[in-house]
C-alpha cells in the first residue's frame, strides 16, 4: 500500500519503474521532492527515483518498459539520468556517499546505500523516500523524523548543520528558500549554523545563486525568504544594495521610514496580484536609489530626490552582477522604476492632460504594470489613508483612460515620420531631423496639435519655416 496519495497514472509509473528495478535486480526508491510535495499536498511533476546500482542503466530499462522511443539523457560522469514521460520528468541516479573538500562543493562520489544516500540530502524533509520493491512496495522510509518536521513545518538537517551547510554552502539558500516557499521554520541551531557559514556562500557560481534567489521572489510571501537571507548575513554578501536599505536614521527628532522593511512589505503586495517576475523585481528595486539621494533638510526632514531616477540607473548594473538577463526584462525593470513616482504626482488637483499624456506616452504598453507597482508602494498602516491613496490612484486610472480614448497616446507612433520630413525637405538623417519630430512629440503631449497627420504636417512646415527649411520640389 502507498503511503502517499497518488494518482492511477502515478501509481502505474510506479509499477513500471518497480519492474525495471526487478527485471535488472536493483533495489530502488522514490525519494526527495516528490515525496514531501505529495504529504503536503503540493502540485509536482518531478520524480526522483534512486537505486542501490546503476542509475543510468535503470532510466534505460523504464523508458524501454515505458516507450522505446522515449530519450533518456545521461551524464555518465555524475552516474544520473533522466527521461520526460508525458508531462513528468523523471530523474535516476545510483545511491551515492559524499565526501566534501572546504574550497569546493563538487563533492567526491562513491556507490552506497539507500541509507547513504539520505544521509547526504539537505533536509530531513527531502530525505523521505518510498520502496518501490517488492518485499515493502509503497512502505515510507524516515530515517529522520522527516514526516514529523513535515508536520511541524521545521525545516532542520540530516546530520549536523555546520558541516551539511560547510559541505554545500547552497544549501544555506535552499533552506531559506524552503522557508519562503512552505512558510516553514528553519529550526534556530540550524539557522545558527547559515549564519556561522554564510561566507562560505561566495564559492557558489552566481548562477545558481541568483537561481535560488528568484524562487524566494517566486514565493507566495517573499519578505519571508529575503528577510532571512538579511538576517543570516548572506543578503549582504550576494546584493549588498539591498542591504543599503536597512535602518531608520533620527535628525532634529525627524526620521525616515525603514526603507528594506518598506521594500518587503511592497514586494508581498505586489505578490498577491502578479507571479511575474519581473514585476517582483520592479517592487524589489523600486526604491534602490534612496540610500544614494538621501539628505536631510533643516526644518523639513529626509528627502530622497531623484531616487527614481538614480535607482534607473542602477539597475542594469544590479542585473550583471546578479547574472539576470540583459534584455526586455530588465529594460521593463528600469522603466518601471524609473517610472514609480509619476502616478503619485498624478493625484494632485489641477493637473494638466498635457502631464497624463506624457506619463501614457512614457509608460506605454507597460501602463497597467505601474499602475500595480504604485498601488503595491502604498505601505500605510493607517487605513484611512491606504483607502484616499488607491481612490486618488482610480482616478489617476479614469483620468487616463479618458485621455488615451481621446488623443491615442498609448504606444504613440507619430504621425510624421522622420523619413517623410527628410523626403519632404531634403535632408539626410541627423540632429536637425530629429529635432523637428521632438518639436511634433512634444507639440502633441502638449496639447498644442492634435493627434493626426494634417495637424502634425502643419506644424512640421511651420516649424520648418522657423528654421529657414523648405520644401523641396
Amino acid at each position: 500500500m502507498m503511503e502517499i496519495p497518488c494518482t492511477k497514472r502515478e501509481m502505474d509509473l510506479f509499477e513500471r519503474v518497480a519492474e525495471s528495478a526487478r527485471q535488472i535486480g536493483v533495489p530502488a526508491y522514490l525519494i526527495g521532492g516528490f515525496v514531501r510535495d505529495k504529504l503536503l499536498d503540493r502540485p509536482t511533476k518531478d520524480m526522483d527515483i534512486v537505486c542501490v546500482g546503476d542509475g543510468i542503466a535503470l532510466a534505460h530499462q523504464v523508458a524501454r518498459l515505458l516507450d522505446p522511443s522515449l530519450k533518456v539523457n545521461f551524464f555518465k560522469t555524475y552516474g544520473t539520468a533522466q527521461i520526460k514521460f508525458d508531462d513528468t520528468e523523471i530523474e535516476f541516479v545510483g545511491a551515492r556517499r559524499e565526501s566534501y573538500r572546504d574550497h569546493s562543493r563538487n563533492p567526491e562520489v562513491e556507490p552506497g546505500t539507500l541509507e547513504d544516500d539520505q544521509l547526504r540530502r539537505d533536509f530531513t524533509i527531502n530525505a523521505l523516500a518510498i520502496s518501490l520493491n517488492e518485499a515493502d512496495y509503497g512502505k515510507l522510509i524516515d530515517p529522520f523524523n522527516g514526516l514529523k518536521d513535515l508536520e511541524d513545518k521545521l525545516i532542520r538537517t540530516p546530520l549536523e548543520p555546520g558541516q551539511t551547510f560547510s559541505d554545500d554552502p547552497l544549501r544555506m539558500m535552499r533552506a531559506i528558500r524552503f522557508a519562503s516557499q512552505l512558510n516553514f521554520t528553519i529550526l534556530p541551531e540550524t539557522f545558527q549554523a547559515i549564519v556561522d557559514n554564510a561566507s562560505r556562500i561566495k564559492i557558489i557560481s552566481q548562477e545558481r545563486i541568483t537561481d535560488e534567489l528568484n524562487k524566494i521572489m517566486l514565493s507566495a510571501k517573499p519578505s519571508v525568504g529575503l528577510d532571512l537571507l538579511y538576517k543570516s548575513g548572506i543578503l549582504k554578501i550576494i546584493f549588498p544594495q539591498m542591504v543599503d536599505l536597512v535602518g531608520v536614521e533620527m535628525l532634529e527628532g525627524k526620521g525616515h521610514k525603514d526603507n528594506f522593511y518598506h521594500t518587503l512589505q511592497v514586494i508581498d503586495n505586489i505578490s498577491r496580484h502578479t507571479r511575474d517576475l519581473w514585476l517582483r523585481w520592479a517592487a524589489l528595486l523600486h526604491d534602490i536609489g534612496k540610500p544614494a539621494t538621501k539628505r536631510f533638510e533643516a526644518g523639513h526632514g529626509w528627502t530622497f530626490h531623484g531616487h527614481d531616477a538614480v535607482g534607473g540607473k542602477m539597475v542594469p548594473r544590479i542585473f550583471t552582477r546578479l547574472k539576470l538577463p540583459l534584455n526586455e526584462k530588465m529594460r521593463l525593470v528600469k522603466k518601471l522604476v524609473e517610472l514609480h513616482l509619476r502616478p503619485i504626482s498624478l493625484t494632485k488637483e489641477n493637473i494638466t492632460d498635457s502631464a497624463i499624456r506624457r506619463l501614457l506616452f512614457d509608460a506605454g504598453e507597460d501602463l497597467e504594470a505601474l499602475m500595480m507597482l504604485c498601488e503595491a508602494d502604498i505601505t500605510s498602516k493607517n487605513r484611512a489613508k491606504v483607502r484616499r491613496y488607491l481612490e486618488n490612484f482610480e482616478l489617476v486610472r479614469e483620468r487616463l483612460k479618458e485621455v488615451e480614448e481621446s488623443d491615442r497616446i498609448r504606444n504613440w507612433q507619430p504621425p510624421v515620420t522622420g523619413e517623410l520630413i527628410m523626403e519632404t525637405f531634403g535632408l539626410k538623417p541627423g540632429k536637425l531631423v530629429g529635432d523637428l519630430k521632438s518639436a511634433i512629440r512634444e507639440a502633441i503631449l502638449d496639447g498644442e496639435i492634435t493627434n493626426n497627420y494634417d495637424a502634425a504636417y502643419a506644424f512640421m512646415l511651420k516649424k520648418a519655416a522657423e528654421l529657414n527649411l523648405t520644401p523641396v520640389k
